[in-house]
């Protein structure tokens, strides 16, 4: 049986961002793709989204682990302010990259910054994906619980699987789960005990990404 592959992966189109980043393919196919992106202080080399891009693989997802425009712009460093519409528009140009890719369902997740660009997206276009993976979403800054991000919220319709960790410091489990009550989809919220922002940790690095992996088919079965 062949082995899995990982291969760099760049789409180049004028007048539209670009797609870079690396392109798993399963050795057994589910006929399932998932586009994974990072967080505002990351690229697509992640630990986390290595990590959970090899899981999903083995798993039979088709992933691709790519870097939001922002950061192809700059190494390092968070997105500029007024970055956000054209990291979204990178989103959708990597969902569409891989829907050429006669796959069946298509998923959508992002840790942190990038998981709130891709609820957006999903939220301002139903229908784009068949579902988010959306890995310690930035609910509010730190120690300021009143600044909400949460205004779309009412208008996502794309079920999510929503992983949080139970120390994270832009919003407790208790904040989580009553800010997603006006979510309209079927929604669930896996929390990682012990867990901040960055999920994964030299405790729980051999067993979370299969963990997620496996919450994820289950939900999405």
């Amino acid at each position: 049986m062949a082995d899995s592959e990982t291969l760099r992966f760049e789409d180049t189109t004028p007048d539209a961002p670009s797609i870079r980043g690396y392109l798993h393919i399963p050795a057994r196919a589910s006929g399932d793709g998932l586009v994974l992106t990072h967080g505002a202080g990351a690229n697509c080399n992640a630990p986390l989204l290595v990590a959970l891009a090899d899981a999903f693989c083995e798993a039979g997802f088709t992933v691709l682990r790519c870097d939001l425009p922002f950061r192809q712009l700059k190494p390092k460093g968070p997105p500029s302010r007024g970055s956000a519409e054209k990291d979204q528009l990178g989103l959708r140009r990597a969902v569409e990259a891989m829907r050429r890719r006669n796959l069946g369902r298509v998923f959508l997740g992002g840790h942190s910054y990038g998981g709130r660009q891709a609820s957006i997206l999903a939220a301002s276009e139903d229908g784009l994906v068949d579902g988010l993976l959306l890995l310690s979403y930035l609910l509010h800054p730190p120690k300021r619980p009143a600044e909400l991000r949460t205004a779309h919220f009412p208008s996502l319709r794309t079920q999510a699987l929503f992983v949080h960790g139970s120390r994270d410091a832009f919003g407790t489990i208790e904040e989580m789960a009553i800010a997603l009550q006006p979510v309209l989809a079927r929604i669930e919220l896996m929390v990682v005990q012990n867990a901040g922002h960055e999920l994964m940790s030299a405790g729980n690095r051999d067993t979370l990404p299969e963990a997620i992996v496996k919450a994820f088919k289950k939900y999405f079965r």
